[in-house]
């Protein structure tokens, strides 16, 4: 554990330390998120912060490199070839950042940086359905590139409120990291030192480090080099876990053994896997394009139903809490235990999510920062 707490702290602190450096060249670059009808920002915002996110990362893993234990997590090339398809996938956002990409551009990077980490070996190898279940090798590729690009798009579209996206990530890196943890931990023989492991460290590392930098009123957002490189690093921890996981280790009931290996990393991602998808269908349904913006996401709705900036996010972070740590909890707590525990919490999120906005005084409106943090008297 001393070791991960180490990764931690190094992607912590290094992405902390930079983001101030960032910010400065993103102002001088001119890569600013524009005020646009669908955004909740007042004043352009510097953007950018994907960079110091991906700093960090790479801090950690030359950090754990060095490690004698966690040493032999990279005998295999899998976490050298997650940092450069990190660096590629980063490289595009930061591009966008400064000059807008257009849509089937960045999907060709993030293609480009997907088939970077399945070839470097974080792939499906098989999947847990009951049993170990092996397909053909190039339909695990497929799976492999389609479920990165997938999460990447995810983060991308819940990235709409200061501190959202670094909130939800970091939870479900913490998720991850107490599931891996505890999964491998339960080897024979034990083992807690793996890809996942360290990818889940190092993630919540960089998200720690950058949320005090983004949270409302935000003085840089993450722009798309941070949100694809979130959406990356979140794909490959949840590849790396679920297609090298014997269901046997997961419960020795057969049932659980079957839905829990596939039903926990979604769980874990469900608030912005839920954001693209409903995303998706709603423009099809519309006759848009997929990847036209709109004001539908579900920050959006959080805060036309009444919650203020700041508490759409504390509740959106609540809710992705509950599901990812009620669904990590049937793998370690009695059945009964942790199905109660988790709807009395689900409960407690739907009467916060529903009552609160009735508390709001009548006719209030939430205060306007500028990219300094300074109040706007509107």
């Amino acid at each position: 554990m001393r070791e991960y707490v180490f990764v931690f702290l190094v992607a912590l602190a290094s992405t902390y330390v930079l983001v101030p450096l960032v910010r400065t060249i993103a102002v001088r670059v001119g890569a600013f998120t524009e005020v646009r009808e669908r955004d909740v920002h007042v004043v352009p915002i510097p953007r950018l912060g994907g960079v110091a996110m991906f700093l960090g990362y790479a801090a950690a893993t030359l950090a754990a490199s060095r490690m004698p234990f966690l040493r032999q997590v990279f005998e295999t090339g899998e976490l050298i070839g997650i940092l450069v398809g990190a660096g590629v996938v980063c490289l595009v956002g930061a591009i966008d950042d400064v000059r807008e990409l257009d849509a089937l551009t960045k999907l060709g990077g993030q293609l480009v940086a997907a088939a970077i980490i399945a070839f470097a070996g974080v792939q499906f190898f098989s999947l847990p359905l009951g049993t170990v279940t092996v397909l053909p090798a190039p339909v695990l590729v497929l799976m492999t590139i389609f479920v990165v690009v997938l999460c990447i798009n995810a983060v991308n579209f819940i990235d709409g409120l200061d501190g959202l996206a670094a909130g939800l990530v970091a939870i479900a890196a913490g998720a991850f990291f107490i599931y891996s943890y505890l999964i491998s931990g339960g080897y024979d023989p034990p083992n807690v030192f793996s890809s996942a492991t360290f990818i889940s460290a190092a993630l919540a590392g960089c998200c720690l480090g950058f949320l005090p930098h983004n949270v409302f009123p935000a003085k840089l957002f993450m722009g798309d080099s941070g949100a694809l490189l979130l959406g990356l690093l979140l794909a490959a921890a949840t590849i790396s876990n679920v297609g090298q996981i014997n269901p046997d280790q997961v419960s020795a009931n057969a049932v659980a053994a079957t839905v829990l290996p596939l039903l926990i990393p979604i769980s874990i991602m469900l608030l912005p896997l839920l954001d693209v998808v409903w995303a998706v269908a709603r423009r099809t349904a519309r006759g848009q394009r997929p990847w036209d913006a709109d004001s539908q996401h579900l920050h959006h709705r959080m805060l036309q139903i009444g919650h203020g900036h700041r508490r759409a996010v504390l509740l959106l972070w609540l809710w992705a809490a509950v599901v990812a740590l009620g669904a990590v909890s049937f793998v370690f707590l009695p059945p009964l235990v942790a199905g109660i525990g988790g709807v009395v919490m689900l409960g407690v999120a739907a009467v916060l999510t529903i009552w609160l906005p009735r508390f709001s005084r009548p006719g209030h409106r939430p205060k306007k920062y500028d990219a300094q943090g300074q109040r706007i008297d509107a």
